[in-house]
Order: structure tokens, then C-alpha cells, then sequence
């Protein structure tokens, strides 16, 4: 390889990195913010939860949310999403995020989890920022 063609590689590495992350970022998501979000549907569960979310992408993994994953945007339009992502220990999932309005979510996972079968509907709601960001962003 001539020591051009190098240079060539060198300096279009950043490019490429920044366009393989800007091709993870869903088209449908960019309007959705950080925050608190208020998650409804949650098999078993009597009330909501609400979760900080520092990345709106990491809904789609919500059955995994405390596991490292990697995630894959299998279908990016304006209005939707669709993410498939896999875990250690041969954990998956694939979800379909459908954007309602900037703070509110559909859901739609399945999947494996714990060797076992998963299959549910979320609604996902943002009320607002995280506790405690609005007093560091003061100081």
C-alpha cells in the first residue's frame, strides 16, 4: 500500500466512524429527548415505572436495560423504528419503536430473556428531566 493511499485511510476514518453512528441513531427518535420517562405496560407490573433514559435508543432493549448489548437499526423511517439487538448469554430482542409525539412512545419488543420467551406492548411517556440535572446544570 503507497504511503498515500494510507494518509487517505487515516484521514477518512472519522468520517466513517461518524457515519456508521449517525446510521445508528434512529430518523423516528431524533424529535424524542433524554429525561424522565414513564414506562406503562409492563407485564406484572400494577403501576408504571418511571426510569431516567440518557439515550431514547436504549428503550428498545427495555427488557435488557441493565445489560451491555449490541444493537442493530434494521428499519429507519420518519415516524418508526425498528431495532434488533443481542445480549451475552444468547439473549435477544427486537423492537419496534413507533414515534406517537416528541414525549411518547409505542413499544413493541419480543424476544428472549432468562432462556425464556418475551412479548409485550410499552407505552413510554417523558414528564420530564431526571432528578437532579437541573441543579448541576445551574452550578
Amino acid at each position: 500500500m503507497t504511503r498515500g493511499r494510507i494518509f487517505a485511510l487515516v484521514a477518512l476514518a472519522p468520517v466513517a466512524a461518524l457515519a456508521l453512528i449517525a446510521a445508528q441513531r434512529p430518523e423516528a427518535l431524533a424529535p424524542a429527548a433524554p429525561g424522565l420517562w414513564e414506562i406503562d405496560g409492563l407485564p406484572g407490573a400494577s403501576a408504571p415505572a418511571r426510569e431516567c433514559v440518557a439515550d431514547v435508543v436504549a428503550l428498545a432493549q427495555y427488557e435488557h436495560r441493565a445489560k451491555r448489548c449490541s444493537r442493530n437499526v434494521v428499519s429507519n423511517g420518519p415516524s418508526f423504528a425498528v431495532i434488533t439487538y443481542s445480549c451475552a448469554g444468547n439473549e435477544f430482542g427486537r423492537s419496534k419503536l413507533t414515534l406517537i409525539t416528541p414525549r411518547s412512545l409505542r413499544i413493541e419488543t419480543q424476544g428472549i430473556s432468562d432462556n425464556l420467551p418475551f412479548a409485550y406492548v410499552l407505552q413510554a411517556r417523558r414528564v420530564g428531566d431526571c432528578p437532579g440535572r437541573e441543579t448541576a446544570a445551574r452550578h
